[in-house]
């Protein structure tokens, strides 16, 4: 794994080509521990031309942690809305709360006091001090790991938890301890342009000479595929009621339940956020969704709900394949919900995806729209 004679002339490689090569990102233009630590959690999970144009709409609200800290929710899961993995954005503004606790609204520069922070873990950290504070810690993501594995030709599943462990030592003997936050930029450069999951540019790399696995001719075989989780196919239902205005009801976010295992499920998918009523499906969309419905608003003045069937959707989260039944259900007047305790709201079909809102919701907003109202965009009709 590069031997110490080659390592000087390895660092001064890589850190050329990054300088000269490396894309024009917006949070790299700044030392701001706080833009940098928003661009991180950003591109977990998302890649970097999806994650841009977010990144600067939120920069533009809340430009800093105490204006995040005091931000109303709602707002800032309204700007997230998109990008999905809410928990991320919810973290956030959890951790930006505790930087104004305790650290006075300034970004910590202390490994365990950024370590403490919700929806941060040891790559972050390394990431953020290393970037911002220039802080001697190595990244380990998975465009570094396959560097690194690569270069020294290590087989097998990579996440594994002793290899992990050695893939972090090497990542530590390789840091540029001059320059450690443009190490680990252009360590994780090269992984995401040029060292890249398939199809590695060799030609292009500037540290190929030190890679094992091209002298072996193996760079297409490492790392190890890992082995997905096998999907999991879910049926939903979903009741968008319409009345004469084009309005339309939703359920407010659902809490977390511990001895609901499928309530919980449908809070997850929907995202913990604003929703149209939505149930798991066991055999029959109709039938189960016209009882649900009948338990959830007030029937006995003897109304009957009639559920027009929708184009059916699909729908990907994580490891599931979710297929959704919508059912338009038209109404003279909304109908009450039976817990008066339960807050409801009532906007027109085109204003749901302004909301706070889940994309399984506002997928099913779309198709309403498109099967409803003439144009597709139109907000207000009469029947």
């Amino acid at each position: 794994m590069v031997p110490e004679k080659e390592l000087a002339q390895f660092r001064r490689q890589l850190l050329r080509w990054f300088r000269q090569f490396q894309r024009d990102l917006p949070w790299r233009r700044s030392k701001d521990p706080y833009r940098i630590w928003l661009s991180e959690i950003m591109l977990q999970q998302t890649r970097v031309a999806a994650a841009i144009p977010y990144y600067e709409r939120f920069l533009l609200q809340f430009p800093d942690v105490r204006t995040l800290a005091e931000a109303p929710p709602d707002d800032v899961l309204r700007l997230w809305s998109g990008l999905g993995y809410y928990s991320r954005a919810r973290n956030l503004q959890q951790a930006a709360q505790q930087i104004t606790a305790k650290h006075g609204g300034f970004f910590p520069s202390v490994y365990d006091d950024v370590l403490a922070l919700p929806g941060i873990g040891a790559y972050t950290v390394a990431a953020i001090l290393s970037i911002a504070f220039d802080a001697k810690h190595a990244v380990l993501d998975g465009n570094v790991a396959r560097v690194i594995a690569r270069i020294g030709a290590i087989r097998g599943d990579l996440r594994k938890g002793e290899r992990w462990q050695s893939l972090q030592k090497f990542a530590d003997r390789l840091l540029d301890e001059k320059t450690p936050g443009d190490w680990n930029q252009a360590m994780m450069e090269l992984g995401a342009t040029v060292c890249t999951p398939k199809s590695p540019q060799c030609l292009l790399c500037p540290v190929a000479k030190s890679c094992e696995s091209r002298k072996l001719g193996i760079q297409e075989e490492i790392p190890e595929k890992r082995k997905k989780r096998a999907a999991v196919e879910i049926e939903l239902a979903a009741a968008v009621f319409l009345d004469a205005k084009g309005r339309t009801l939703l359920l407010p976010p659902p809490e977390k339940s511990t001895t609901k295992p499928m309530a919980d499920e449908i809070a997850t998918l929907v995202s913990r956020m604003w929703h149209f009523p939505t149930i798991s499906v066991k055999t029959n969309a109709k039938a189960e969704l016209s009882y649900f419905l009948s338990k959830l608003f007030q029937t006995k003045t003897g109304i009957t709900f009639q559920l027009e069937p929708l184009r059916t959707a699909k729908h990907c989260v994580t490891y599931r394949d979710i297929t959704v039944f919508p059912f338009c259900i038209l109404m003279k007047k909304m109908p009450k919900i039976s817990n008066r305790s339960t807050e409801l709201k009532t906007v027109t079909l085109s204003e749901v995806s302004s909301l706070t809102v889940s994309n399984l919701t506002r997928k099913v907003a779309r198709i309403a729209i498109e099967s409803h109202v003439p144009g597709a965009k139109k907000a207000n009709f009469e029947y």
